[in-house]
């Protein structure tokens, strides 16, 4: 019971370890009453798996229409919503960028030999390669085009989730432009189910460290410890990317749209940093940086209690950034080349699924799954990267709140707010 105890990310840590260790000793030959100790590693590893696949569909559509319904029937909506909403749309887009620079240029995916032989991975890359190769620019228009789907369900069911989340968008912002005793039936309805699926969300995370000890115990029993090398490159790149954004992007825009000093900034909002890189949560971490940004910084009531909230529900940087990069090295992983068409469906999707599923426990697991459905690659490769999810989570959630902050900041300025971070923190 004691083990119980524990916070989910030393059980998912204690897992890794214990995985490492049984994964090496058991190895791809071992077996128990004849059955393969890799078989059951899969099985359990599918199950995890599987689990996430199903929160899919009803957890994005239920969040981004929730979502949507919140921020349309907000009295602040406006020319203050129109500056927050383009603030937050821009910087995902350069956190974005930044990160398929930087796996691109890296490329911590790309190894000498099969998937198979490094990663474990099943799936044939030649068959996988084949889907790519015939995409070329012209596919960006497919792109928008299978934004509006004919058919809701059948999207759904064929996982084709820009038609979901645009459908979604669209419900969200027409359930408050209906007569009350209407809307009120739809929010409380679909809010019901989002809170219903949170909870199943919260369950299936309890079995997280069973699913990354299979998936893991999985890989190093059938590669050793050669598939570690790419991941560590992997960890060093989406580490790279978020040190971009956070030290030279965000003050650049703190310099230049707020006119504010950014070392002032930090200094100010060093608290809610912390809390958001120890809980790696940016909900959590709201009360914080509601009274940094409002006490330390001096940002008005006004600007705080809506642009933060706001931010706190659909502003990632780091997450979308996360998303991008992973997905971009699961291809890489399977030695698939993803064309410019590819590339900007997995912009366009990390952009939009950082909104819709950021509030939820392991949002980004969720997320990279929809993505990769999307693009065409096997979930399996979401088992690549649970071994360092956790770590990149703390750091990620980190700039999201930062992101937020200098969003705060900045909106505060451009409302004609004075004695805004004037002042040493």
């Amino acid at each position: 019971m004691g083990l119980l105890k524990l916070k989910l990310h030393w059980q998912i840590l204690i897992a890794l370890g214990l995985a490492i260790i049984i994964g090496l000793l058991v190895g791809e030959t071992g077996s128990l009453f004849g059955l393969p100790f890799v078989a059951i590693f899969d099985f359990f590893g599918q199950m995890f798996l599987n689990a996430l696949k199903m929160l899919i569909v009803p957890l994005i559509v239920s969040s981004i229409i929730i979502g949507i319904a919140g921020i349309g029937s907000s009295n602040n909506v406006g020319r203050l919503g129109s500056k927050t909403i383009g603030y937050y749309a821009m910087t995902s887009v350069f956190a974005i960028v930044t990160g398929l620079l930087v796996v691109n240029l890296i490329q911590p995916g790309v190894v000498d030999g099969s998937p198979e032989d490094v990663f474990g991975l099943s799936a044939d890359p030649t068959e996988l390669q084949a889907q790519f190769a015939d995409k070329g620019g012209d596919d960006i228009v497919a792109v928008f085009l299978r934004m509006i789907p004919t058919n809701i369900v059948a999207a759904a069911s064929a996982g084709q989730m820009l038609g979901l989340i645009f459908f979604s968008l669209l419900y969200g912002y027409f359930m408050t432009r209906i007569a009350n005793e209407y809307a009120e039936v739809q929010y409380r309805f679909w809010d019901g189910m989002f809170h219903i699926m949170m909870q199943i969300t919260d369950l299936i995370m309890k079995f997280a460290p069973i699913g990354v000890f299979a998936l893991v115990a999985e890989t190093v029993a059938s590669t050793g410890l050669e598939a570690f090398v790419p991941l560590a490159k992997f960890f060093a790149s989406v580490v790279v990317a978020l040190g971009v954004h956070f030290f030279i992007t965000l003050p650049l825009l703190l310099r230049f749209l707020g006119n504010v000093n950014p070392l002032r900034h930090y200094r100010a909002v060093s608290p809610a940093l912390l809390t958001a890189f120890s809980t790696a949560s940016s909900s959590a971490t709201l009360p914080v940086t509601m009274d940094c940004v409002e006490n330390k910084a001096g940002v008005s009531n006004q600007t705080t209690s809506f642009v933060l909230p706001l931010g706190a529900t659909i502003n990632m940087d780091g997450t979308a950034l996360y998303e991008c990069v992973a997905v971009m090295f699961i291809a890489q992983a399977y030695g698939v080349e993803m064309t410019l068409a590819t590339q900007f469906t997995v912009v366009l999707l990390a952009l939009l699924t950082s909104i819709g599923v950021a509030g939820i426990p392991a949002a980004s697991l969720v997320a990279i799954a929809i993505i990769l459905s999307a693009v065409g690659l096997p979930l399996e490769g979401i088992g690549l990267i649970l071994a360092v999810d956790r770590l990149l989570d703390m750091m990620r959630t980190a700039v999201n709140v930062t992101s937020d902050s200098c969003g705060a900041v900045i909106i505060g300025k451009s409302e004609g707010e004075q004695g805004i971070l004037e002042n040493p923190a």
